[in-house]
């Protein structure tokens, strides 16, 4: 407890109140260790609270596991997603979104080995999101057809067109074709059209044309759209969404946009 004598000015204090201070300084606080652990306690709590209502609600960061997306995202890089897309914010052609596997997508991945205590610490820490979520059920890639449009490949000059109007792509990877599939496809309602900007070397919406949904994705599988790579430093860079490349698409027919 704070003694009285601590709030007298300093020219008000005689010597024996210098002398007595001194001797209170020399004797051990009373509750000292307990207030601290305490405040501590407070903070930890709080500040782990927090960080799993942003990851909860806002922004949650990912790391990238595979070059499907490069050169925008190499092996490595850790990205951060808003979560507000979908849902306050809509999700455009030309975003990068994070998704959960609508299944089938990723291949089946043994537990790594590492010990148990480390797994549950990871585990945890990722859970509250001071960790990077992995690859684990997820998946990275392109948005290009959004529910009704109509997806192609290709135009005379290789270029994918959607809704009838053929797209450049500047975003993908050096000597990528836009893809070495031929399709057309409509999108259905509620659904996304994805692929990778590493076209030779994504497992994407093109090699799931059997699976339900012709091989888009529910939009309620999306977890959220990328906007930043964070890490490492160098590779520090927003991830803009490509407006000049679907500038020119129209709403798909029948939309009434």
């Amino acid at each position: 407890m704070t003694s009285h004598r601590e709030a007298v000015p300093e020219h008000r204090r005689t010597d024996s109140d210098s002398a007595g201070g001194a001797h209170a300084a020399r004797r051990p606080r009373r509750g000292g260790l307990a207030a601290w652990a305490r405040e501590t306690g407070i903070i930890v709590v709080s500040a782990l609270v927090l960080s799993l209502l942003i990851k909860t609600f806002l922004v949650q960061a990912f790391f990238i596991p595979s070059g499907s997306m490069e050169q925008t995202l190499l092996v490595g890089d850790r990205v951060l997603v808003t979560k507000l897309a979908p849902g306050p914010l809509d999700v455009h052609r030309g975003d990068i979104v994070v998704f959960k596997d609508p299944g089938g997508w990723l291949p089946e991945q043994l537990p790594p080995d590492v010990p148990a205590w480390r797994a549950a610490l990871t585990s945890v820490l990722t859970y509250v999101g001071l960790l990077p979520q992995d690859s684990g059920e997820h998946l990275i890639k392109r948005v290009i057809g959004l529910p009704g449009d109509t997806v192609e490949c290709c135009d005379a000059q290789g270029r994918l067109m959607v809704n009838g109007v053929p797209i450049d792509e500047p975003y993908l990877a050096a000597d990528a074709q836009p893809s070495e599939l031929e399709f057309s496809v409509v999108v259905p309602e509620g659904r996304l059209w994805v692929m990778g900007d590493n076209r030779q070397n994504s497992q994407d919406s093109r090699y799931k044309q059997g699976d339900p949904g012709g091989g888009s994705i529910p939009e309620g599988n999306v977890v959220g759209v990328a906007f930043v790579t964070v890490w490492p430093v160098d590779r520090w860079h927003a991830l803009r969404n490509p407006g000049a490349t679907f500038a020119d698409v129209p709403a798909p027919v029948g939309s009434g946009g």
